[in-house]
């Protein structure tokens, strides 16, 4: 489900790829049953091919992982978390515009 500049995180490499990353990253927690979610991916794969060498771009199923999602009070999806030095600087619930998205993402790329 995951465009080029996307990949997939799990529970098992979350700490690897998100927690201990040098860059930003943006997690996308989703599911294939949501609608929403299916409607946001096309966004989430622009962003990522805008902010590439600038942002890690993530998505995590949550039906395959329930670890993370409940760590970070997951409780509607979609929902988009960006993190930065390993703590979650900006939350985005629901479906939201790309320019939400974008001005979230200002706050904390450089």
């Amino acid at each position: 489900m995951a465009g080029l500049a996307v990949h997939e995180v799990s529970d098992a490499t979350f700490e690897a790829e998100v927690l201990q990353s040098a860059q930003p990253v943006l997690v996308d927690f989703w599911a294939a049953w949501c609608g929403p979610c299916r409607a946001l991916a096309p966004i989430v794969d622009e962003i990522a091919q805008e902010y590439q060498g600038k942002l890690k771009v993530m998505k995590m199923d949550v039906d395959s992982n329930a670890a993370t999602p409940m760590r970070y009070g997951i409780r509607g999806i979609p929902a988009l978390l960006i993190f930065k030095g390993g703590k979650v600087a900006e939350q985005i619930v629901g479906f939201v515009p790309k320019d939400t998205i974008s001005k979230s993402l200002n706050k904390v790329v450089v």
